[in-house]
């Protein structure tokens, strides 16, 4: 099943975070479930958005544009259902 929408809301929350471990967290969530989704993500996308270490997680180039134009397009979704009721 395609959770197209959830993948984008587990990036954006890890993004946010700065972390699979916060991320996971607050999404009440395993960290495996939040990498497999970050994973899958990725891989529909065919880009890396997330630079892992042990230490440390950054986004890469396309992270930070895909972060940057998602972000824009769910607040243009949110005002869109706000003006409909």
């Amino acid at each position: 099943m395609d959770n197209r929408f959830g993948d984008i809301e587990t990036f954006l929350l890890v993004a946010d975070e700065g972390s699979f471990a916060a991320g996971a967290k607050a999404m009440r969530l395993t960290p495996s479930a939040v990498s497999r989704s970050i994973a899958r993500l990725e891989q529909r996308l065919g880009v890396l958005l997330l630079r892992r270490t042990t230490r440390a997680l950054a986004l890469t180039r396309e992270g930070i544009a895909y972060r940057d134009r998602m972000l824009v397009l769910l607040g243009d979704m949110m005002e869109l259902e706000a003006g409909l009721g």
